[in-house]
């Protein structure tokens, strides 16, 4: 049986982060992922741009996540982070998925991390609260792996939950999970065109109140409108997404945007049936974008459909029941805990359960929350922290630390406390907090203090 100091399950953007800050602080760490690459959502579900590293004018989001773009701007792989031309939040990152692949490996193995692929999670053992060894499997079959400190980085609580952690799933008032959504990527899109539209039809394009100068602020272009021409689609029964309008982002790549807009509804992202089902009915909702785009949007005529997914993209499941449970009101009155272990300006960004709707609360602008290291460790596992989008957080409150930047970071938190877990044989309760944000500004993270 291989054993490590370090075992991260899932290697998303949270988990490579964690995988690359373990083996950085002098951990024998190994990162297991069913797929093929690193990169979770950014790679495996086609989710893009990252948004956002920023509170206002100040990078709340530093350290590895950060180093990961300046890697990819170095090659010519992403403009970095630009200004956000929605009219959301401050800035969105662009990136290239492929070269996005290379640079995540590249990171773990520079900083002498070991990666399994194609390789899942299948039994969970446990002993006087404390994980022994999991079971995992790939084409070898099953195989057993140890570690004194594991991290859940599955997005879905697989690894805690199956070791015995306490969650919630969805909404408190129902169970509802946010929609999932099948992103698709478009390419030879006339961009010029599209903007003149825009220039033209202001009024379909709501987060604008009426002034379209900002799509020319960033080098690449993202959107959210075009609502008459939904509603007309929508009219003629040639669109059935329980969306109101269409949202895109242009990527590394002039002319290829990613689609963020279909909407599917009621289904669990911890249940295999479940989420064949949402599989069927996204690439259903992406053939009936395709159409819609190619015949009302100008400048998507000779538009070509590259990809959907790879795989459909899960906003939420389970969150952990953590020491502490990050709330709404946290993130909107910007708590400042003495365990904080990241930072982020994203709002609370709910796709409603229910079907059209996005509901969205901002803190000021320039507004940071914190995050504390306690969301990331439940009272009943003594060598388990859980990183990501599956932490300890309400609903709400997920819904703001959810996308990629701030996941990563938390990631990259998870990663410096695992490793001292492990190298110091202590329970991860027992991790002095102080030095652990002591190390993450030692490895470029911001830290608020």
């Amino acid at each position: 049986m291989e054993s490590f100091d370090v075992i991260v399950m899932g290697g998303g953007i949270s988990g490579t982060m964690a995988a690359v800050a373990a083996a950085k602080s002098g951990a024998k760490t190994l990162i297991v992922e069913q797929q093929g690459y690193l990169g979770g959502t950014l790679t495996a579900n086609g989710v893009g741009p990252m948004m956002t590293f920023h509170a206002g004018e100040k990078q709340a989001i530093q350290g590895f996540t950060d180093e990961l773009i300046e890697r990819l701007k170095g090659i010519g792989k992403s403009p970095g982070h630009i200004f956000d031309t929605v009219g959301f939040t401050y800035s969105v990152t662009p990136f290239d998925a492929e070269a996005m692949k290379v640079e995540l490996e590249s990171m773990i193995l520079e900083n002498g991390g070991q990666i399994l692929y194609h390789t899942m999670l299948a039994e969970v053992h446990t002993e006087d609260q404390r994980i022994t060894e999991i079971t995992v499997c790939n084409k070898s079959g099953l195989s057993k792996l140890s570690a004194k400190v594991f991290i859940d980085g599955t997005g879905d609580g697989d690894l805690s939950v199956r070791a015995g952690a306490p969650f919630t799933k969805g909404r408190e008032s129902d169970g509802a999970t946010q929609p999932m959504t099948l992103k698709m990527k478009m390419i030879n899109v006339d961009i010029p065109k599209v903007k003149a539209y825009i220039h033209a039809h202001p009024e379909d394009f709501p987060l604008y109140n009426g002034d379209t100068s900002i799509i020319e602020k960033a080098p690449r272009l993202s959107t959210a409108g075009f609502v008459s021409l939904f509603k007309k689609a929508k009219e003629n029964g040639e669109i059935s997404i329980p969306r109101e309008d269409i949202l895109f982002f242009e990527t590394n790549t002039p002319g290829e945007v990613i689609m963020n807009t279909t909407r599917i509804l009621g289904h669990d992202g911890t249940d295999a049936w479940s989420l064949s089902r949402a599989e069927t009915e996204g690439r259903k909702q992406c053939r009936e974008l395709e159409r819609f785009m190619k015949k009302y949007v100008p400048g998507f005529e000779n538009a070509v459909v590259e990809s959907t997914g790879p795989a459909i993209g899960v906003r939420g499941s389970r969150q952990i029941i953590g020491l502490y449970t990050l709330t709404a009101q946290d993130i909107l009155s910007q708590t400042k805990f003495e365990d904080t272990i990241a930072h982020s300006g994203y709002p609370i960004d709910i796709h409603s359960p229910d079907g059209e709707g996005t509901k969205h609360e901002k803190l000021e602008w320039g507004g940071m929350y914190s995050i504390p290291y306690r969301c990331l460790i439940t009272p009943t596992i003594k060598n388990v922290i859980v990183i990501g989008r599956c932490l300890s957080a309400t609903f709400e409150a997920q819904a703001a630390v959810r996308t990629t930047p701030t996941t990563g970071a938390i990631g990259h938190a998870g990663g410096v406390a695992a490793a001292q877990a492990a190298l110091h044989n202590l329970d991860v309760q027992q991790v002095d907090v102080t030095r652990v944000q002591s190390e993450l500004k030692k490895q470029g993270a911001y830290l608020e203090l």
